[in-house]
């Protein structure tokens, strides 16, 4: 099996400061699927995440919506290209006001930071330099 693109769909808040804290980090979204209740957050080539105020999530699911700042559904991971680039996107979310991890995980093979959006979903950052052992 293999799927052509992915798209993550998370409930937010605020669509105009969750648009500014992405677009503060250097990401940009598909006008083509953008409005007022959803944004296409564009990660990557065919990867996306679809920002949704939580009264039009709401219309997708008969579920309670998680606070994200109390309890975890999901921890979204992406990979980038260097060390630096991390510890690049970890310091502009802090600056725009999301909240980064403690500290860093150096696994010699693997180097991963991340942080709190806005809403308190979870983004995982990981360089992966080569194979563990």
């Amino acid at each position: 099996m293999s799927h052509k693109q992915l798209f993550i769909n998370l409930p937010i808040k605020d669509m105009a400061k969750s648009r500014a804290f992405f677009e503060s980090l250097g990401y940009q979204f598909n006008p083509q699927f953008s409005n007022d209740q959803g944004a296409c957050l564009v990660l990557g080539e065919n990867l996306f995440a679809m920002l949704l105020t939580e009264p039009f999530f709401a219309t997708f699911t008969k579920k309670t919506i998680v606070n994200a700042h109390e309890s975890v559904e999901a921890l979204l991971c992406l990979s980038c290209d260097s060390r630096e680039e991390v510890d690049g996107l970890v310091a502009q979310a802090a600056a725009a006001g999301g909240k980064p991890q403690e500290q860093a995980q150096d696994h010699g093979f693997m180097y991963s930071h991340g942080f709190e959006d806005l809403d308190g979903h979870k983004w995982e950052l990981v360089h992966m330099s080569g194979q563990p052992g």
